[in-house]
């Protein structure tokens, strides 16, 4: 078998196999609450995230440089018998829906001006990507399941889109696509749960509130093998209209539902989330390809965020900011930053 699916020392997977047994657990213990108030309108949300759209200097193509992801959620409790009967086998009771998206994300090298990059740097890479969710909410906590399933590799169409994107506003190409993994096909099962901790409230009942959203989330497939475990801290207004806001790929993206519980619900967050990685194709290689370009992962890697979000007229618009350790051992040093921008609207 090829370098890509060598496993790292014990130590590593005794802490993702504890991170998987968390997320069992948590799935277990996470208890019936009331269901949420019934919602029937779909939610669509576009989002978009580059290391360049950054309230820092920011970066310019490097290591996780672009994602993009159209996604449809559904209204509440309208799923097929069938699909309703797997929703709640899987999650457990509460309101259920569905989510469809499909999503694109792109990976370069620090530097992208030379024709054969560095063997210790980051191989070029895309992934073109469907996902299919099921989701359960209660009052106090949403739970996912889903799938994704796509191509990486020149298929994916990442040269296109970054270099097409570079000739339209004059900037140079970057010039070592020739050299990105080859096409592999893509097959991801994913599971995520948050809940909604209140904190209380300063102020009465119009006042400002906080809340707590402990998160946990695994995912097993050729893409990315790997279990989280979060805690995000909000205060705002409105704060039960929804679950928080995810970055593309987190093993709750697509879980974009919401429903405005005051006339413009708002809030601030900031949170940090581990992983603990068992394999990463996009750093590894492809999976059966012994002469894939790759470079060595680290099993741990830490994310700090930050944001807003504000919702209003049945439309959220949400910023995050953040900030990842890096995720091989050749990686520049210091932290990585890049900025999510999603906007969601319900019709």
């Amino acid at each position: 078998m090829r370098h890509g699916l060598k496993r790292g020392p014990g130590s590593h997977w005794k802490v993702f196999v504890a991170a998987g047994a968390a997320v069992a657990g948590l799935a277990v213990s996470s208890g019936v609450h009331a269901t949420p108030l019934q919602d029937n309108q779909g939610t669509w949300t576009l989002q978009g995230e580059n290391d360049a759209v950054s309230t820092l200097k920011g970066t310019s193509d490097q290591y996780y440089t672009s994602g993009l992801r159209l996604n449809w959620t559904s209204g509440t409790d309208n799923l097929p018998a069938p699909i309703a009967t797997v929703n709640r086998a899987i999650l457990g009771p509460g309101m259920q829906r569905i989510s469809i998206g499909v999503q694109q994300l792109i990976f370069t090298p620090s530097n992208t001006q030379i024709a054969t990059p560095s063997p210790r740097d980051r191989p070029y890479s895309s992934l073109l990507l469907g996902t299919v969710n099921l989701i359960s909410d209660t009052d106090l906590s949403r739970g996912v399941f889903g799938i994704q399933f796509g191509i990486m590799g020149p298929d994916a169409l990442g040269e296109q889109l970054q270099n097409g994107f570079h000739g339209a506003i004059g900037d140079t190409s970057n010039k070592g696509w020739r050299h990105q993994l080859s096409n592999q096909p893509i097959f991801q099962v994913q599971y995520g749960r948050t809940w909604r901790l209140p904190l209380g409230t300063l102020g009465g009942r119009n006042g400002i509130s906080f809340d707590m959203l402990p998160t946990v989330a695994a995912r097993v497939g050729d893409y990315r093998t790997a279990g989280t475990i979060g805690d995000t801290i909000r205060f705002g207004q409105g704060l039960d209209s929804d679950f928080g806001v995810p970055t593309i790929g987190a093993g709750t993206d697509g879980t974009d539902a919401y429903k405005g519980t005051r006339a413009v619900p708002w809030y601030f967050f900031g949170g940090v989330t581990g992983d603990a990685v068992g394999y990463d194709a996009s750093l590894q290689g492809n999976t059966m390809r012994s002469n894939s370009p790759h470079v060595n992962k680290k099993w741990d890697v830490g994310e700090i965020h930050a944001g807003v979000a504000v919702m209003f007229y049945g439309v959220r618009i949400s910023y995050s900011q953040v900030w990842q350790t890096q995720e091989f051992s050749t990686a520049r040093s210091g932290l990585f930053n890049y900025g999510s921008l999603a906007a969601s609207a319900k019709f």
